[in-house]
């Protein structure tokens, strides 16, 4: 699903299900580590604070789940190089009343990605593929389609991977209960039963940075054709079994005895989807199925191996893999930070399932935080914060914002309503205070804190508001920023 507007802006945060019982269950621990989990659960923090007001009353995770309407969540925490604690909250379907455990599966969306370089790279180690090669000397099965991309610079794994190979197709397609599946030949080539684009080169390899799912299916395709194996069974074998992911599995569609251990996505409406879930034919890009601990002892084998302590990738394999491209993104992570606070990521979205891994390489630290809700996205980032202040990260601290005194008098003029591609956003005065409403992203109404003259801010998300006005004053249209963009939105009412 292609994120918009305002969804985009959020991270594709939109609201789904009422939680019905926030059980929790958990792993044995001590209990020094469970009264850090505590704190972590009552201490959820919003994505900005507002200078010279008293901190933000303490958020629970209970009460966020409900605002959001995400039925399930389940956490695990990297502290010290070790898995410290894990633990599963609310349910796995809102209509029934199972709980989510620690073992609970969920859809780990994109994170499959950095999963499947791990076992593309594996494989380079192994003197069975080349980084640096043209891709099609060793497929079989399907070719790249040469064009006048392709002229003077080929598709190579290491592009495949960095997402530079030039590759259309963003998001790989989903197939709900019921509707045939393609083979993968069938989907690189766009043809029926499949849903998404034939997947071609659009831009010259090499020249720049562009996301491409598409282009991890060629990666699938070339593991097949490389290992003479299914992609399931030679993930386990090079990935799964090798990383304490014992719970986790790439067979698509899940297998029937997995069915009563995987939480149910729930759509929009808060109804679950029909058939609990969607399928992912094109794996590698999107259909692993994991849990939260499961990726956390991924992510401390990379952490391993940046150390040279693994036994499944080298250190010249993990510096490759950790070796940013301008854009920010290595062989299958995003990398940010620097000295002792380099970090990994990669955040996941299929439908209704919404999840983040994050790590540091240095300390040690990191947590995994998987939702079965479409509005998990703002509840992932509040636990996180609530994660870092505990562990004192770097990252994930909520900037502070200064707010003005307001000027209730000009906010009439604000009121109305707002074209955000597509999404109609209303601006309301209510007393001498300001809100704004835009469902399904923003069902109720949330407050705006003034910064300047016609600048407000939001404090659920790290988004400013600007207004625009013409010669004679009139306010019409609005500028959204925020996640790096800015969106115009024009008055329409």
């Amino acid at each position: 699903m292609k994120p918009t507007a305002i969804c985009r802006l959020r991270g594709c945060c939109i609201f789904v299900i009422l939680v019905l019982g926030i059980g929790a269950c958990e792993r044995r621990q001590p209990r020094t580590e469970i009264t850090r989990a505590e704190r972590v659960e009552a201490g959820l923090l919003p994505a900005v604070l507002v200078h010279g007001q008293p901190g933000p009353p303490a958020m629970k995770l209970s009460a966020r789940m409900a605002h959001y309407h995400v039925p399930g969540v389940s956490i695990a925490v990297i502290n010290h190089g070790t898995v410290e604690w894990a633990k599963g909250y609310g349910v796995l379907d809102a209509t029934g009343t199972k709980t989510i455990t620690p073992d609970t599966l969920f859809q780990a969306a994109s994170i499959s990605k950095p999963v499947t370089a791990v076992a593309a790279l594996a494989l380079v180690q192994a003197g069975r593929l080349r980084l640096d090669d043209n891709v099609d000397l060793q497929l079989k099965s399907w070719k790249v389609a040469d064009n006048e991309f392709t002229r003077n610079e080929k598709v190579t794994l290491r592009r495949l991977l960095n997402h530079t190979a030039g590759f259309n197709v963003e998001d790989v397609g989903s197939y709900a209960a019921g509707e045939p599946l393609p083979t993968l030949v069938q989907a690189l080539d766009g043809v029926t039963p499949a849903h998404s684009d034939p997947i071609r080169v659009h831009a010259i390899p090499g020249a720049g940075f562009r996301y491409s799912g598409g282009g991890y299916s060629v990666v699938q395709q070339l593991l097949i054709d490389v290992t003479g194996k299914p992609f399931p069974d030679l993930m386990q074998e090079l990935v799964l079994s090798r990383v304490r992911m014992a719970s986790s599995t790439f067979r698509q569609p899940l297998p029937p005895d997995l069915e009563p251990v995987a939480a149910t996505a729930h759509q929009i409406t808060g109804d679950p989807f029909k058939g609990r879930w969607f399928t992912f034919p094109q794996a590698a890009a999107a259909g692993l199925w994991t849990t939260p601990s499961d990726l956390a002892h991924f992510a401390i084998e990379i952490q391993r191996a940046y150390r040279g302590q693994s036994s499944v990738l080298s250190t010249d394999m993990a510096n490759q893999m950790l070796t940013s491209q301008p854009s920010g993104y290595g062989l299958g992570l995003w990398l940010g930070g620097k000295d002792q606070s380099r970090s990994f990521s990669h955040g996941g979205k299929n439908e209704a399932f919404t999840c983040m891994l994050f790590a540091y390489l240095e300390t040690g630290q990191g947590a995994v935080v998987m939702t079965n809700g479409d509005g998990g996205n703002g509840l992932l980032n509040e636990i996180l914060r609530a994660i870092a202040h505990e562990y004192s990260w770097p990252d994930y601290q909520p900037p502070e914002k200064t707010a003005v005194p307001a000027t209730p008098e000009a906010y009439p003029a604000y009121a109305g309503e707002y074209d955000v591609r597509g999404i109609r956003t209303t601006i309301r005065t209510n007393g001498d205070r300001l809100f704004l409403l835009a469902p399904p992203v923003w069902p109720q109404p949330v407050p705006l804190y003034q910064f300047g003259d016609d600048r407000l801010f939001l404090v659920d998300e790290d988004i400013d508001v600007t207004f625009v006005k013409d010669g004679q004053g009139r306010v019409i249209s609005m500028y959204v920023v925020g996640g790096g963009q800015t969106v115009a939105a024009n008055r329409v009412k």
